[in-house]
């Protein structure tokens, strides 16, 4: 009789700190993504750490009196990892890693696992590494030490595992490779996308774990990975779809979060030129997260930082099936709504709905509810740029509309 083999996470605890900048609020919302992303590298967050100052402590991060608090707390309770909040500078992690027996990473190296471990294309682990090994040239010092006594688990996929020996001038040299290789595929992918031709390009963007995926499945009959944990989708997917025989380029984009590593930006610089070339972006926004305008603010700074926030976009909020509670009421506000007796024309009374004027959308990619309209929308967004770009096409003029309806329906 075979035994049950569960999987183990690894015992963890995380830090952040209350700043001028980040107060008890923003830091509750930024640990509480924290321990998802711990929980997505397999890991079990079992404690929390928090302290205020005016800055972090340009050695330890935090204050000597918290690092004394947290090394007895990791011994006493058998924690193997500790995550910190924020890049940790190399001479803060070696200060740290000196002091605490346990593994030390931050946030970046923390979202760097994450992508290890989804890289599912050559091309994608490629793009991994080249992050991993820009994250890691500053901080060979501290880390060799520190990987010697612990290996393994979340933080030590990659190259820092099997390049443990490496100096600085071999993992330059690696860099050097993997910008070469990358340059050579996006080539390859820049030759593809001109062999596309001129169809219409719609592109979805968000957070990470909005649904975007689970959108594509819906309307494309894709066979996209979906999964609830952050960053399930690396690899951009694209596919040929048709809605009301008018037919265009559908993409699947990696999701942005906040605080996203500027070594992945540069990285996935290709996966986000997908984004950079579409012509009409769906910014897929979560509804149901309390974060959601966090969210909403991160993507489009991302959007801003690679010049594609001028883009015609439709705002799509997904997961209304999900959306707990929420104050509606003409006048104050006061009376309290659960998910069923929310109508579409409650959504629309909301300001959520104003965001993109007349491009607002509220849907449950899962269930499917008002895809009719989501679709409509679509095709009519898709239709004007496919008219500016084809002029003669007469299947796209009003007078042949009632024709290609009755043809869709047959």
């Amino acid at each position: 009789m075979l035994e049950k083999i569960e999987h183990q996470f690894e015992k963890t605890a995380i830090v952040g700190i209350v700043t001028q900048n980040q107060d008890e609020d923003k830091l509750r919302e930024y640990l509480d993504e924290l321990e998802f992303l711990t929980y997505t590298a397999g890991g079990e967050v079992v404690k929390r750490f928090s302290q205020k100052m005016d800055k972090p402590n340009p050695k330890t991060f935090v204050g000597t009196g918290k690092l004394e608090e947290i090394k007895y707390y990791i011994k006493d309770n058998d924690i193997t990892t500790l995550i910190f909040d924020d890049e940790l500078t190399p001479s803060q992690l070696k200060n740290i890693t000196k002091e605490l027996d346990c593994k030390v990473l931050d946030r970046t190296n923390l979202i760097l696992d994450i992508f290890a471990q989804r890289a599912q294309t050559s091309y994608a682990r490629t793009q991994v590494e080249l992050a991993q090994c820009q994250y890691l040239l500053p901080r060979l010092t501290g880390m060799w030490t520190h990987l010697e006594r612990q290996r393994g688990g979340i933080g030590m996929r990659g190259p820092g595992e099997t390049e443990i020996e490496t100096d600085r001038r071999i993992v330059r040299d690696r860099i050097s490779l993997l910008k070469e290789k990358i340059k050579t595929i996006d080539k390859q992918m820049g030759v593809q996308r001109g062999n596309r031709g001129a169809m219409v390009r719609v592109a979805l963007v968000g957070y990470t774990n909005v649904g975007k995926s689970t959108l594509m499945n819906a309307i494309g009959k894709s066979d996209v990975f979906v999964e609830n944990k952050l960053f399930a989708t690396l690899d951009t997917t694209v596919r040929k779809t048709v809605i009301r025989n008018l037919p265009f380029l559908l993409s699947d984009t990696v999701g942005f979060i906040r605080k996203l590593p500027t070594q992945l930006v540069e990285s996935f610089k290709s996966t986000l030129d997908e984004v950079r070339e579409a012509d009409l972006l769906l910014h897929v926004v979560d509804i149901s997260h309390p974060d959601f305008e966090d969210h909403i603010a991160s993507v489009n700074e991302i959007l801003k930082d690679i010049k594609s926030n001028d883009k015609a976009t439709i705002m799509v909020f997904n997961k209304i099936d999900a959306f707990k509670s929420v104050y509606f009421d003409e006048n104050d506000l006061s009376i309290e709504k659960t998910t069923k007796h929310f109508t579409l024309e409650d959504w629309k009374q909301t300001w959520m709905n104003k965001i993109g004027e007349d491009n607002t959308l509220f849907i449950s990619a899962t269930d499917k509810l008002n895809f009719e309209e989501f679709r409509e929308k679509v095709y009519e967004a898709v239709r004007e740029i496919h008219i500016t770009r084809f002029p003669y096409n007469k299947f796209l003029y009003p007078e042949y509309k009632e024709a290609i309806e009755n043809e869709s329906e047959s």
